[in-house]
């Protein structure tokens, strides 16, 4: 092992889900390395100071990043903890992704009823996450979408005061926090989860040599393909915290199997496209983009600054 401080500090958000996320980086990484101490330093994040109004509306997922960054910055920290569907798809040029944790399940859990088919007529489905409710909507246009933010126990607190009929919560988080019970599992192949979903991110500053090489002992070489490759899609498209797009990677004889969709903010429209490509290839997620563009109706494009999107 390099030679290496006594301590490493790991920042994370002071989320229950956050901390669970950070105390298993810690485990690993004390795993891969003998004597290594790691102090979970921990922060609230601006994402989870304010609670009713959607992402979209006060500052997009640099709310779950910036104070981590700023830390990360001033040396306060040695390295941040991430759900990586939650962190900016394009990130300063002094951080970088030393690790990737093995992904864990990708699929969402509808919370409520046992499937989409099965909401009563009108139901009202709890969620501030473009994807879900334009997926929701276009599967259930019968459904309303009422706004619901929170940890997870924020959400199903509001569900069980009836806030909302269902709710959409990811399965990787319910089985890092211990409640795989909760929900009904979705088929990622009917419903696409989120670009990164069910991946845990380890950022670090570039130029902090040390820290990458310790972190780099920890990271799923699959799971950062497949979690690259879906972020290259997303940078290509040049999206934004209102543009609901979903994707799901398969790995499957050494290929990268893409399957991505946009919708409309009303569920209306809906554009697929799939692409397969060997791990690395940059061209492959541009192309994919780009066919989506140019397939996808005005008030779809209009979301979205990538190539074929004017």
């Amino acid at each position: 092992m390099p030679d290496s401080p006594l301590t490493l500090r790991l920042g994370t958000r002071r989320s229950p889900l956050a901390m669970a996320q950070a105390e298993e980086a810690r485990d690993r990484l004390q795993a891969a390395h003998a004597g290594l101490a790691i102090e979970i330093v921990p922060v609230t994040a601006s994402g989870d100071k304010v609670l009713d109004r959607p992402l979209a509306e006060i500052g997009g997922k640099a709310l779950w990043t910036k104070e981590l960054d700023q830390w990360l910055w001033d040396r306060e920290i040695d390295f941040a903890v991430h759900s990586l569907k939650d962190v900016e798809t394009l990130r300063p040029d002094w951080l970088a992704i030393a690790a990737v944790l093995p992904r864990e399940d990708v699929r969402d859990a509808l919370v409520g009823a046992p499937s989409i088919a099965a909401l009563a007529p009108g139901a009202r489905i709890g969620t501030s996450a473009p994807r879900r409710a334009a997926q929701l909507l276009h599967l259930r246009p019968d459904c309303r979408i009422v706004p619901f933010r929170g940890n997870v126990a924020t959400r199903l607190g509001k569900l069980a005061a009836g806030e909302a009929d269902a709710t959409l919560l990811a399965c990787a988080g319910l089985n890092r926090l211990g409640q795989a019970h909760v929900g009904h599992a979705l088929d990622p192949a009917q419903w696409l989860p989120a670009p990164g979903q069910g991946a845990i991110a380890i950022e670090c500053r570039a130029d902090d040599d040390r820290t990458r090489a310790l972190l780099g002992a920890i990271d799923d070489a699959a799971s950062r393909q497949a979690v690259l490759a879906e972020r290259a899609v997303l940078a290509a498209l040049g999206g934004n915290c209102h543009s609901a797009v979903a994707i799901r990677t398969e790995v499957l004889a050494g290929r990268l199997h893409i399957h991505a969709a946009l919708f409309s903010p009303d569920g209306r429209s809906r554009i697929d496209g799939e692409v397969a490509m060997p791990p690395g290839d940059e061209d492959a997620p541009r192309r994919l983009a780009a066919e989506l563009l140019r397939r996808a109706p005005d008030e779809v494009r209009a979301l979205f600054t990538g190539a074929g999107a004017g």
